[in-house]
This record gives structure tokens, sequence and C-alpha cells, in this order.
């Protein structure tokens, strides 16, 4: 691996580890559909504190600050997904931005009327232009989880005030607040920065503009493309090593650590897409070219040469940095940074030529790897298969495997 490409990998896990620490990433669990009709509209409360669901209170209890517990983990893709450009929620949410605007927009939960007071009962078909029209009063607009109706507008949101928040402006507070003590999307405009914030539960994201997030794509995918460039390189290498009876330990660790590089610069792009919603096609199809067979051919690897289980657990452990480095990799998927001759159990070969599944299970079983398969004669696969024509058939599509292999051919 070269220097400027290390950079250029570096530089972006760099600039994606302080994406994540300005922007907390948030998710949306779209609740069961709660039956407004029948409960009684808010009424005006003086209530001092609310009951909270997944709260507790901290041991300096004259300070009296609400903890919101941590039991769940929680990602932005759905919430991305609900508010992604071609929504109609987004068109709403756009045009109250363009119109300068601020407003405070909620999806219904169960608990969710124990922090509304007052407001309007509509009950009414969901439509960008109504949502829009809607937003101009002071007060939040509360729609159903599945974004088909309106079912409140102009509410007040009284969460507790003892649950704790970083915002500054009423409306940010009021909706981070909601969020956490009702476990629901809450989605804040703000008038005067023209920004559009996520929150859900204990967690907040900002949404970025489209034309942002279409050129740290466009980016990402170029750093994608050269990575999957190396790593072209280095499978056809370890192919050529395998027939050869010359894999080594670095070999094999050099292609798995390239595999892990763009699994990892993948996830990121993901996001991306499901943010950019239908403006992300060019990039969606670019995208699924260059990862292509990547995790097929990962968990092949990891089959001929490892334990799944402790290489997974293994290499979750490693930060970007880390995975730059070459001998760290090695050492933690081998357990030693000395490299030696390592010799595969042949899946991944197999795999490639016409054989069937249950041969290949049958021919491993007999042998304990890729070089003993290779150097069997006819005898040895009639032994297995009972069949002299299915011997035959066997020894072929290997030797012509190896050669195609040895030839560089692509398989």
């Amino acid at each position: 691996m070269s220097d400027e490409n290390n950079s250029l990998v570096k530089a972006e896990s760099n600039r994606e580890t302080n994406e994540k620490k300005e922007e907390q990433q948030t998710l949306v669990e779209t609740s069961k559909s709660f039956d407004f009709d029948s409960a009684q509209k808010p009424k005006v409360s003086d209530k001092k504190e609310i009951d909270l669901p997944l709260v507790s209170e901290t041991a300096k209890e004259k300070e009296k600050i609400i903890v919101i517990s941590k039991k769940e983990n929680y990602d932005i893709i759905d919430a991305l997904r609900l508010v992604a450009p071609g929504m109609q929620l987004r068109e709403a949410m756009e045009d109250i931005v363009r119109a300068r605007k601020g407003a405070l927009i909620v999806l219904e939960s169960n608990p969710l009327l124990d922090v509304i007071e007052g407001g309007l009962k509509l009950n009414c078909k969901f439509t960008p232009q109504r949502l829009f029209e809607l937003s101009k009063m002071d007060g939040a607009v509360v729609l159903s989880g599945d974004l088909r109706k309106i079912i409140y507008a102009n509410c007040l949101l009284a969460p507790s005030p003892l649950i704790p928040t970083n915002e500054t402006g009423t409306r940010h507070k009021a909706a981070e607040r909601t969020a956490r003590q009702t476990k629901t999307l809450v989605i804040a405009i703000s008038e005067r920065r023209n920004t559009i914030t996520l929150y859900y539960y204990n967690l907040k994201y900002s949404l970025r503009k489209t034309e942002e997030i279409l050129n740290r794509a466009m980016e990402k995918l170029q750093v994608l493309d050269k990575q999957r460039e190396i790593y072209n390189h280095l499978l056809e290498s370890l192919d050529t090593f395998e027939v050869t009876g010359l894999a080594s330990t670095s070999n094999v660790a050099a292609v798995l650590q390239r595999i892990e590089i763009i699994l990892r610069i993948s996830e990121t792009i993901k996001r991306d897409i499901i943010e950019l919603g239908n403006e992300g096609n060019l990039v969606k199809i670019r995208f699924k070219e260059l990862v292509k067979g990547v995790e097929k051919e990962n968990k092949q690897i990891i089959r001929d040469y490892l334990d799944s289980n402790r290489y997974y657990k293994e290499i979750s452990k490693i930060n970007f940095d880390g995975l730059l480095d070459l001998q760290k990799v090695l050492e933690i998927i081998f357990g030693k940074k000395e490299e030696e001759i390592i010799r595969p159990r042949g899946y991944r070969l197999l795999e490639r030529a016409d054989i069937l599944k249950e041969d290949i299970e049958i021919v491993i079983e007999k042998f304990s790897n890729i070089d003993e398969i290779f150097s069997a004669g006819l005898e040895d696969f009639e032994k297995i298969f009972k069949d002299k024509d299915s011997a035959e058939r066997f020894l072929k599509e290997i030797s012509n495997l190896k050669d195609k292999i040895i030839m560089g051919k692509s398989i």
C-alpha cells in the first residue's frame, strides 16, 4: 500500500470521525399507531414533574436531574429514510426552510399525550402543503407514525424540565426533551439558522444540504475506487500463491485488511445514499459496482483460514488508524507478526469451478488443504466419489481452474 493511498484513506477516516463527534446519530423506530380518536384532548396542566419511561434520578437528589438510561442501540438509517429527498415530509420541511420559518414536527407515540398540551385535533390526511401552512402557527404539529395523517396542530410541548439538554433555543430544548421522554422522532426547524435537526431518544442528527452530501459521497467513491483496484490486485496474487502452495499469512492479512477498509468506507456511503433519497441514484449504481462480490470473498477467505467468530470479534476492535498498519492486522488475525506459509482449505477457489457444492464439501472433508486436492490423482477421487465419471469430471475442473489462475485469466 502506497503512502499516498494511506493518506487518502486516513484523511477520509479522520473527516468521518470528526463528523460523528459533531453529529450524534439518530434513529426513528416508528411505533404502532395510537388511537387518538378514543383519547381525550390533552388539557393544560400545571404538573411540575412527569413520570418518564426508562428514567432514573442521580445520586445527587438536590440537583434533581433526570438521567435517561441508554438501554438500546439506535441507527440513523430509519430516520433518514423518512426525511430523504423525494419523501413528502422532506418536501414540506424544505418549503418551511425556504420560507425562513421555524417548526416543530413530532411523530406520534403512546407516551406523547403526557407531553403535549392544548392544540387543535385535526386527524386529517397529511400533505406537504397542509403541514407547511400549519407550521406557521407557533405550536408543534403531531403526525401519525406512518406519516399518513396530521393528528394535532399548534400543540405546546411540555416535557419535564428536569431532563438535561445542551440546546439553547426554546424550540430545540423542547424538541430534545420530548424526544428523550417519549422515545419518538422530533424534527426541529430553526427559523434563524435555516437548519433541520432530528432528535430521537437521546440522539441528535443535523440534516445536511443535498449538494454537500453529494459532493462528499463522490469523494468517498473515488477513495473506494482506489481501494477496490488495490484489492483486485491483492486477490489475484493470493489466487496464484494458493495454487502454487506459496500463500503466506501476510498475503491473507493484506487481502482481509483491504476488504475491511472497503467495508468501513461502504458503511458511510450507504448512509449518504439513504440521506440523498432519489437524488442519490447515480451514486448508488456506482457504489454497487465497486462493492460487488467483496463480502462474499471476505466470508470465503475467513472460512478457508480462520475461525469466523474470533476474526469478527478481533477485527472490530481495530480503529481505522490501526487498520492501515498491516503488521498490526497480521498480529490481530493470526496472533503473530512473523510471516509463514499457510494452506487454505479450498472453499474459495473450488467454488469458482463448475463443481457441485456437495462434491466440494465431500472432497474438503477428505483432504486437509487445497494443496493435497490439487496433488490428488484420479484414483484418489474415484475412492471418494465411487464413480469414475464423477472423478474424471472433478479432476478436469480443478486442473482447468489451476491453469486459468496461473495464466492470469479471469474466472
